[in-house]
């Protein structure tokens, strides 16, 4: 088992100072899955190499002095371990330490552009959950909003050497300008490219369209379920993409910001069928909604609402003011007849 450890730990360590070449990233990766153990040695042994580095502050690191100082941490590690047998830290401890780790990677990785962490760990996802959103800063400075029931996928190197992200649901962004690495968003549907701007970008997975509204800046448009030439859109303008054959149409609007109205939690409905209406209430109030007819779903409705100062109820109430539709509550569901 010693010697195993040893081998390991020159396959760490190779893959730390970026000097791993393929066939033995695949082999340390294949032992770092094998089980929950292997994934937490790992983890305690990159944390001796930054912090073998960190001592000397030098980012421009000495590697072989840092072998040297890895070897030297590693034994006393081992050492250290024989002596503290039986002895577990405090929950709260290692929760720390994981956190401390987590920064020293995001640190390295991004930063100093090195890369190494790629392959051994998985990719970021933030979800904004039913009935809330979600705002974050990715590493580059690109400020992403999530809508309710979005999530947004990217890479642990993301701002190395690529700025790319997934997206299912609905997202706001406002891209922090790179002309060296262009900034992509992709959707199962569509592939948004662009250097610097601002729009939103919606793709439920349950909807039968994908929009894009441009409200800053140009972005590049790539159809992904039908062959064509990529488009190109300016400020003002909106794509719409039909799932069904592939078709893009672009449009262009004077209300274009209406389109990112959402984040003040506005829910604004012009002519919508009522089958979207009821998808986009479940998603904003965290309920369900069934239709008690298959006919109600070609309803259309208009009306303007604000889910921040009118809970559920309220805009039941509304709808039901129309005439056209009632509602009802059954098994923690709600029933429009």
């Amino acid at each position: 088992m010693e010697e195993n450890n040893t081998y390991i730990d020159e396959l760490i360590v190779s893959f730390l100072s970026g000097e791993l070449n393929r066939k033995g990233r695949d082999e340390l990766k294949a032992w770092i899955d094998e089980s929950e153990a292997h994934h937490r040695y790992f983890l305690q042994r990159q944390e001796l190499w930054f912090s073998a580095l960190s001592e000397k502050e030098n980012v421009r690191y000495n590697q072989e002095a840092a072998f040297r100082q890895f070897r030297q941490k590693v034994a006393a590690s081992k050492s250290g371990q024989k002596k503290k047998f039986g002895y577990s830290w405090p929950v709260w401890v290692r929760y720390a330490a994981v956190v401390a780790l987590v920064g020293m990677i995001a640190y390295f990785s991004y930063r100093q552009g090195e890369g190494n962490l790629r392959e051994a760990l998985a990719d970021i996802e933030v979800v904004a959950p039913l009935g809330s959103q979600a705002q974050m800063r990715l590493p580059d400075g690109t400020l992403v909003t999530l809508n309710a029931g979005s999530r947004l996928t990217y890479a642990q190197d993301f701002g190395v050497d690529n700025r790319e992200v997934e997206l299912q649901g609905e997202g706001y962004f406002e891209v922090a300008h790179n002309e060296e690495i262009p900034f992509y968003v992709c959707s199962k549907n569509l592939q948004v490219k662009v250097l610097g701007t601002k729009f939103n970008f919606q793709d439920y997975p349950e909807e039968r369209q994908v929009i894009v509204s441009l409200l800053e800046g140009k972005v590049a448009l790539h159809n992904k379920i039908r062959h064509e030439e990529d488009r190109c859109l300016r400020p003002d303008e909106r794509v719409v993409l039909d799932k069904s054959d592939g078709m893009m149409k672009i449009e262009s609007t004077p209300k274009i910001k209406a389109a990112t109205d959402w984040k003040q939690g506005v829910l604004s409905f012009d002519e919508v069928l009522l089958s979207e209406v009821v998808q986009t209430l479940e998603r904003s109030y965290n309920v369900r909604i069934t239709l008690q007819t298959d006919s109600l779903a070609n309803y259309r409705f208009y009306g303007t609402f604000n889910r921040t100062s009118q809970n559920i109820k309220d805009v039941l109430d509304a709808l039901e003011a129309t005439g056209k539709i009632h509602y009802a509550l059954k098994d923690n569901r709600i029933v429009l007849y």
